[in-house]
């Protein structure tokens, strides 16, 4: 009797949190109001009757639906490995040589690539029970609800011979047709755009308010199984049948061949028809089709031995040139830019473009009004290539750098003997410098504070909340109320404001070395800034140091030492210090457990993304230990750590006959050394 009691409250609980997910984030309803409300007043007299049996999870318990995705995370029950890249066609042809010594019988199944964001779908007894974005291949953030508003993704499977348990690797994608539209709309909100659909698919999905993802039109394709119980296949062609069989949003993108050339013309057909697929493409992915070879060639610790990902060149386009302009940065750094006709390219719509400075433009003859040819790959910021000479009518024009700052009239110059870039002097007051400096503050490079973005720090600015930002961490909500960023129209504080202030507290607490990165000191970046937090501790000591203590820290050196000793010379800089104590901003770093000190002597370059590792966070590892983290490959270099898509680094290391290592070797020579 009590389990059949049970059973029945479950069932009632799914089924009208079922029914409440479509009315409130769907905006669908599929029952009228009292078949809904006779099943409520079920559920209400169970639960009165059995209150032992009330779930925790409860609809009754819940406001409004109760739907917020809060992001937690879970473990995916197999990891979602990542995928090795080659770039050209020897790359590609020294794969299949290492396939084909294993001397396995095999075909190819190639598909296109999806540039999106990878999601993994977990169906128990054929209905879906939760959706993990990747993370870093072992845990993911749960997405679910989100999830469950794309249409496309069946939240029951359907057909015969249903896996207990099924993980669907996939990805969450954009269409391209919906991009432009959505950029318009943030545009004219007074929001910013997505860079490309890739990011607008990410953004979208990890919203907090399902009814957000909802208003989005996501897609999904699948094309891939991590775990799976009652199941199998002889071939990955045969997965996708399954995976199609069963109601899952497979694509049609794909094609089985029997040899090299055919994975070619694939590669080749699809480089010419990128823009006609209805998602963005990045590429190919080629597989050994035949399961029992897969297993045969294994895995690394991060990618299957038996697929590979042909990456396409960055895209190059033609536009027009229609003036150069210039960009003042944080540290003052006047940078010419490109300002052009619109042009799409790698997905998205752009209209600047970086020219670096003022010998590069001359070194590559742009001239105002010329044709230029631009390239762009991702979310890489587009480059000027070159000016199409025979484009020339000869109303072009050469570009003449500013003798004065355009945001503040103060004097442009040189600030150091042989510099070629140009700077703004008036550091402290400049608006441009002042913004651009509040925002670093607030990335993940420096101090990670929540809602301190370009616009937030520029409302503080105009709405004179701050002079500079030494004020920063002084700011009230009541200070909040006079700006219209942080309020709503009827005047009250919105929850933009509460987040701030809560970031702001958190901000406080961060170890000294992001302090000392938040401080826009010149040439001190984030190994840097570790190496002096570690030697001297605080603030005060560093503040107190000479240039020759300084320059004796392993990866501080002269210049560095001297741009430091500058800093703290400045009357203005010195205050900063001083309002950020008085404000509660933690300027000494807590006493911290000394880790075995198994890289000393050590130098070691990491390039590429790790699964568990962020950048800072492997050279936080590495100075923690006694190595040095070192930002480029020579002769020096001890060890070259190599994640996904590592580039030109692998290259030079290769070159130089350098010790690579992948990321679990790496966590091995954190642990042992040398041994």
């Amino acid at each position: 009797m009590s389990a059949a009691i049970r059973h029945q409250i479950q069932q009632l609980c799914e089924e009208i949190t079922d029914h409440q997910f479509k009315y409130y984030v769907l905006d669908a309803p599929t029952i009228t109001d009292a078949a809904f409300d006779k099943l409520w007043n079920q559920l209400l007299e169970l639960e009165r009757k059995y209150p032992q049996y009330q779930l925790e999870s409860s609809p009754t318990l819940q406001v409004g639906g109760g739907f917020s995705t809060s992001f937690t995370q879970h473990d995916h029950i197999e990891k979602m490995m990542s995928l090795d890249n080659v770039f050209d066609q020897e790359e590609l042809a020294n794969w299949f040589d290492r396939i084909e010594k294993a001397q396995i019988r095999n075909t190819w199944l190639c598909e296109v690539k999806v540039d999106g964001l990878a999601i993994n779908l977990l169906y128990e007894d054929g209905r879906l029970s939760r959706a993990l974005t990747r993370g870093n291949g072992a845990t993911g953030e749960d997405v679910t609800l989100n999830i469950k508003t794309i249409k496309s993704v069946p939240i029951e499977l359907s057909g015969k011979n249903l896996p207990k348990t099924l993980e669907v690797r996939g990805e969450v994608f954009f269409p391209l047709q919906s991009f432009d539209d959505l950029n318009d709309s943030l545009v004219e909100s007074g929001k910013p755009p997505f860079a490309n659909p890739r990011n607008a698919a990410a953004g979208s999905l990890r919203q907090k308010d399902p009814k957000i993802t909802a208003s989005r039109p996501l897609a999904v394709v699948v094309h891939g199984i991590g775990a799976a119980t009652g199941v199998s296949f002889e071939k990955q062609s045969s997965a996708y049948e399954l995976l199609k069989g069963w109601g899952l949003p497979t694509s049609d993108k794909y094609k089985v061949v029997s040899n090299r050339n055919e994975v070619l013309d694939f590669i080749n057909q699809y480089e010419k028809n990128r823009h006609n697929v209805e998602h963005e493409i990045d590429g190919v992915v080629i597989k050994v089709n035949e399961i029992a070879s897969q297993n045969s060639l294994g895995f690394t610790s991060r990618a299957p031995k038996w697929a590979i990902a042909y990456k396409y060149a960055p895209e190059e386009v033609v536009t027009k040139l229609l003036d150069i302009k210039v960009s003042v940065g944080r540290t003052g750094r006047v940078t010419p830019f490109a300002y052009m006709e619109p042009v799409k390219v790698a997905g998205s719509t752009v209209t600047n473009a970086t020219l670096h400075n003022a010998q590069e433009i001359a070194r590559k003859g742009v001239l105002i009004g010329d044709t230029v040819l631009i390239r762009k790959a991702g979310d890489v910021i587009p480059e000027v290539l070159a000016p199409v000479i025979e484009k020339r009518n000869g109303s072009e024009r050469a570009f003449v750098m500013p003798s004065k700052c355009p945001n503040c009239g103060s004097k442009l110059r040189a600030m150091s003997e042989g510099d070629v870039d140009i700077r703004c002097p008036n550091s402290q007051s400049c608006p441009a410098q002042v913004v651009e400096r509040l925002f670093y503050i607030g990335s993940r490079s420096a101090l990670d504070i929540d809602v301190l973005g370009y616009e937030a720090a520029a409302a503080l600015l105009a709405d004179k909340l701050i002079v500079d930002e030494g004020d920063l961490f002084s700011l009230t909500l009541k200070d909040l109320s006079k700006s219209e960023f942080f309020t709503k129209k009827d005047g009250s504080l919105g929850a933009i404001a509460e987040r701030f202030i809560a970031g702001l507290e958190v901000a406080k607490r961060r170890p000294l070395w992001r302090i000392l990165v938040a401080l826009s000191i010149r040439h001190v970046g984030p190994t840097s800034a570790q190496a002096l937090a570690d030697n001297f501790g605080s603030i005060t000591n560093i503040q107190k140091a000479t240039a020759d203590q300084l320059a004796n820290i392993d990866g501080v050196g002269g210049v560095m030492a001297e741009a430091i000793i500058e800093w703290f010379s400045v009357d203005w800089h010195k205050q900063i210090i001083k309002k950020w104590e008085k404000a509660g901003v933690m300027l000494v770093d807590a006493p911290k457990e000394k880790l075995k000190q198994t890289l000393t002597g050590l130098t070691i370059v990491v390039t590429g993304s790790l699964n568990d590792f962020t950048r800072d966070g492997a050279s936080e590892a590495i100075i923690a230990r006694g190595g040095k983290a070192a930002s480029s490959v020579s002769a020096k270099t001890d060890y070259l750590v190599a994640g996904d898509a590592a580039g030109s680094k692998l290259d030079k290391a290769q070159e130089l006959g350098i010790t690579i290592l992948d990321e679990a070797g790496f966590k091995l020579l954190l642990e042992k050394g040398i041994n």
